[in-house]
């Protein structure tokens, strides 16, 4: 069992139940900032349970600059980040434990938990679920072709190449424009795989034009827009990507023998399913409210387990919020006033939080997180309530898929409490 969270240890005798005051699922960036605020505050045991060998989530294989730019107020690259947040969480009293795998739910707060060393209980009076979010694989892209080796997600390949050091091909296309798919490029071009071609069904490449233009230019690679991959030719090795482009029809074929996937994100849900817990049809994550707090009482959820996906940064901040709550809960204090949903409509797909109560604080860094379907350069935000507009707000940054949308939750002030439920949706 591993319980300094980065390297292994021998093994200790383990108790058949643990009794933490907190659990977390999740030794990512917002678990581990959560146990960091709360160790200090909490009576008894912060707990937190990561299944990988080392705590630290993406961010530990992400070997390039771009991390702790809004919770730490600087720039560093993903594993020194990985590290200061572990140490933090260590220094601050909370307990890790890598290796350990939650299997299934054993009561309302109470976890079935596989490790090397066999199989225990964990008992808490609160659980926080940070359990991140996955890019979907090809299988669930529904990508027909040959099944050749040398296609990955992002999180597949920077594991290969800055965790185990190997190496992959030296063609590659990337499907996917955004933030992630230049951290793609970047971990490619460290093992001097050239990025031939980023492919992206949107009319506009997805990630800020800081990092799209000179990415462009940095890596020599070519972003096609209103394009999508609909075969891979080859085995056992890929060959190549046939490219079609989805206003004309016409296809081309694109010689690479590495296909990276990324993007398309997907909350990794399945133990808040199995408790219970209400999921949005949407981004297939837990349903929460201001404060965190799912449907199940003494259960919460942060980070991209809620909004799949934000920076690693963003995710952090939800740990820090949710420590609050956390302690209210344990002193015996509940939610209370009327809870009346937020829906998103299109071009939203989603909005987090989407339950909202009138006595609950302002959700993290006082933000609505929202994921469009369309690129809106000057977006004016409208809330409906009751058939009518009680809300309009002007803002100087644009809607665009492949990243979240901000709005602040100022906009909220004017809802009728008593009106039932409220959506938010584009005037323009």
């Amino acid at each position: 069992m591993t319980t300094n969270g980065s390297t292994a240890t021998p093994p200790v005798l383990t108790p058949a139940v643990l009794t933490p005051t907190v659990l977390i699922i999740g030794g990512g960036p917002s678990g581990l900032r959560a146990a960091a605020e709360l160790a200090p505050r909490v009576p008894g045991e912060v707990l937190v349970l990561e299944r990988e060998s080392t705590a630290g989530g993406i961010p530990r294989h992400s070997d390039h600059p771009g991390y702790g730019i809004r919770d730490m107020g600087t720039f560093m690259g993903g594993p020194k980040y990985a590290g200061i947040l572990r140490d933090r969480a260590l220094k601050a009293g909370a307990r890790i434990l890598t290796n350990a795998t939650v299997t299934d739910w054993a009561g309302d707060r109470s976890v079935n938990v596989t490790m090397p060393e066999g199989r225990v209980r964990v008992d808490a009076d609160v659980v926080v679920l940070a359990t991140g979010a996955r890019e979907r694989p090809r299988t669930a892209r529904l990508i027909p072709g040959d099944r050749g080796q040398g296609v990955y997600t992002t999180g597949q390949l920077q594991n290969i190449v800055h965790l185990k050091h190997g190496t992959v091909g030296k063609r590659a296309v990337i499907v996917g424009a955004e933030l992630v798919s230049w951290s793609a490029a970047m971990t490619l071009q460290h093992v001097k795989c050239k990025t031939v071609l980023m492919t992206t069904e949107y009319p506009k490449p997805d990630a800020y034009r800081l990092f799209s233009g000179p990415g462009k230019f940095f890596f020599k690679t070519r972003v096609s827009t209103r394009t999508r991959v609909t075969r891979i030719i080859g085995k056992p090795q890929v060959q190549a990507v046939e490219i079609e482009n989805i206003d004309t029809g016409q296809r081309r074929t694109v010689a690479c023998d590495t296909v990276i996937l990324t993007g398309d994100w997907i909350p990794d849900h399945e133990l808040a399913r199995a408790a219970g817990i209400d999921i949005d049809a949407a981004s297939k994550a837990p349903v929460v409210d201001a404060a965190l707090r799912t449907n199940r009482p003494g259960i919460f959820a942060i980070g991209n387990a809620l909004h799949p996906v934000d920076t690693a940064d963003v995710a952090a901040l939800d740990g820090a919020a949710v420590a609050d709550h956390v302690i209210a809960h344990l002193s015996g204090r509940r939610p209370s006033g009327t809870a009346i949903s937020l829906k998103a409509e299109a071009p939203f797909r989603w909005v987090a939080p989407a339950i909202l109560r009138q006595d609950d604080p302002a959700p993290p860094r006082r933000r609505l997180l929202l994921w469009t379907d369309t690129y809106v350069p000057f977006p004016t935000v409208v809330l409906h309530q009751n058939g009518r507009v009680i809300a309009r707000k002007r803002l100087w940054w644009p809607a665009a898929p492949g990243r979240v949308f901000r709005v602040p939750s100022s906009i909220l002030q004017h809802i009728n409490w008593e009106a039932g439920p409220v959506t938010i949706g584009l005037a323009n």
